[in-house]
Order: structure tokens, then sequence, then C-alpha cells
């Protein structure tokens, strides 16, 4: 279960605004964000296709 808090943590993670933004930065954390999400969406179908 704390994987799963670290990762909606990292996907719903908030603009520190003391920190020095880079925008290849921005799109690469956006770029991840995204795979993580399709990822997850993923097991999530390949959990309920193996269960029927």
């Amino acid at each position: 279960m704390e994987i799963l808090n670290k990762i909606w943590g990292y996907i719903t993670f908030k603009k520190n605004p003391e920190a020095k933004g880079n925008s290849y930065l921005s799109a690469m954390h956006s770029i991840n964000k995204l795979s993580i999400a399709m990822f997850l969406v993923a097991i999530i179908v390949l959990i309920i296709k193996c269960s029927r």
C-alpha cells in the first residue's frame, strides 16, 4: 500500500514555488506521469481479463 501512496503522491505532485523551473524537466515529469498512469491502467485491464 505504501507503493501506491508514493505513486499517487508523484502523480498529484504540486509544484514547489521556491524551485527553479526548467521546461525540459517539466516535460519529463509530465511524460513520466503519463507513463505511470498508462501502466496502471494496463495492469488493471490485465487483472480484469485474467479474472474472467
